[in-house]
């Protein structure tokens, strides 16, 4: 808990991400980064020098059979009120529309109902679980699928909806965000998107972990060059 909380702080310091009397939306899919990302704001919490409140959202993509009431459990034992959204973005991927390649649609529907969701229940920032092998992974995808130099933001404004997207993991390994979703229990909900596991993402991910067996840094120069670019949306706010 320590090496998180100290790794979330400081990007969360880097890029003025909380201030004070911020209420945030958490997106919980019951997954590893998003249940380790509740886990480490709600400890943070309790000692930050900016008060700020938390709810946690779980947006139900209509996948029979995912139970997220450990989920629940969890936000009781937290004190971190808890909604689930249902809605039919499941439906409209793979039996209306029957996508071959979900993913892109299936974000945007889940970060409007995401952002929706968090609107009502009265949060002006959503924070997302991503941790830095997602943005080294997107940023590889940007560049080899789209032909450009690419990533998502530490911390995003959408000024139509009036929404501020902050990700507080960016500086946390995904290593070390599974050792910790281990250590701490934590109920993860297994993924039953019929796309999960066979997407280009994780064509990139086996691409990394091959050229790793001899460039042992080479996510942490990648992730290093988005930073000291930098990458636009990734300069660090002056004091």
């Amino acid at each position: 808990m320590q090496k998180m909380l100290s790794l979330a702080r400081k990007c969360i310091d880097d890029y003025h991400m909380i201030a004070p009397g911020d209420r945030i939306a958490v997106g919980v899919s019951g997954g590893k980064d998003s249940l380790a990302l509740l886990a480490t704001l709600a400890e943070l919490r309790r000692f930050y020098p900016h008060p700020f409140s938390l709810t946690a959202i779980t947006l139900d993509a209509g996948y029979e059979q995912m139970d997220f009431s450990p989920v629940a459990a969890l936000c009781k034992q937290l004190d971190v009120p808890y909604i689930i959204k249902e809605t039919q973005i499941g439906k409209i991927l793979f039996d209306i529309r029957k996508e071959k390649n979900p993913c892109a649609l299936c974000a945007k529907m889940r970060r409007g109902a995401l952002n929706d969701a968090a609107l009502a229940a009265g949060c002006s920032k959503v924070a997302l679980g991503h941790h830095f092998d997602d943005a080294v992974e997107t940023f590889m995808l940007s560049l080899f699928y789209e032909g450009r130099i690419n990533c998502f933001y530490p911390l995003t404004y959408l000024d139509r909806r009036g929404v501020t997207v902050i990700r507080p993991l960016l500086y946390i390994p995904e290593r070390q965000v599974s050792n910790f979703v281990r250590r701490q229990q934590l109920p993860v909900v297994k993924n039953l998107c019929p796309a999960d596991k066979n997407t280009k993402r994780e064509e990139v991910k086996q691409l990394l972990r091959e050229l790793e067996h001899t460039h042992h840094d080479l996510r942490e120069r990648i992730f290093g060059a988005i930073q000291r670019y930098p990458l636009t949306g990734w300069e660090k706010p002056q004091d």
